[in-house]
């Protein structure tokens, strides 16, 4: 049981650790594209780069799925790297749907990828949520309309 919960807290530490760097990156690419949000007052520009911002906080969400999925294939507990991908999105997203189940020996991975996802889609919701706020206002500002 320790050696699983050593990998599960590894995998989520290099979960977390590839979070914060996405959400860096998106935080950099909104801060150089507001200017252009100030410039062009379309609300298509606005969508855009909210867009540009949710794609990649979904290309993290994504690698960290792939990231559990070769633990598993690591661990020995899926024969196929596309049943581990399943299984792990199943566990990030907290389906549970339960139609593969892990073995005793490694079932304890599922709850600690729950968990992170949990953690990790909350973080980028939050993210998504700040970034679409500040370019409405952004927008609403340019366009001169009041703005609360």
């Amino acid at each position: 049981m320790v050696r699983i919960l050593l990998i599960g807290a590894a995998t989520m530490t290099l979960c977390l650790l590839l979070q914060s760097l996405l959400l860096a990156q998106a935080i950099r690419y909104y801060a150089r594209r507001h200017e252009v949000l100030r410039a062009r007052t379309s609300w298509w520009a606005t969508m855009m780069v909210i867009n540009s911002v949710m794609l990649l906080l979904l290309l993290g969400t994504i690698a960290q799925i792939s990231i559990w999925a070769v633990v598993f294939m690591l661990v020995g507990e899926f024969g196929t790297f596309a049943d581990a991908v399943y299984h792990s999105g199943v566990n990030f997203a907290t389906l549970g749907y339960g139609d593969i189940v892990m073995t005793e020996r490694n079932r304890l991975l599922g709850p600690l990828e729950a968990v992170n996802g949990v953690l990790m889609i909350g973080v980028s919701t939050a993210a998504l949520l700040a970034t679409f706020q500040h370019a409405v206002k952004t927008a609403l500002a340019a366009r001169g309309q009041h703005v609360k």
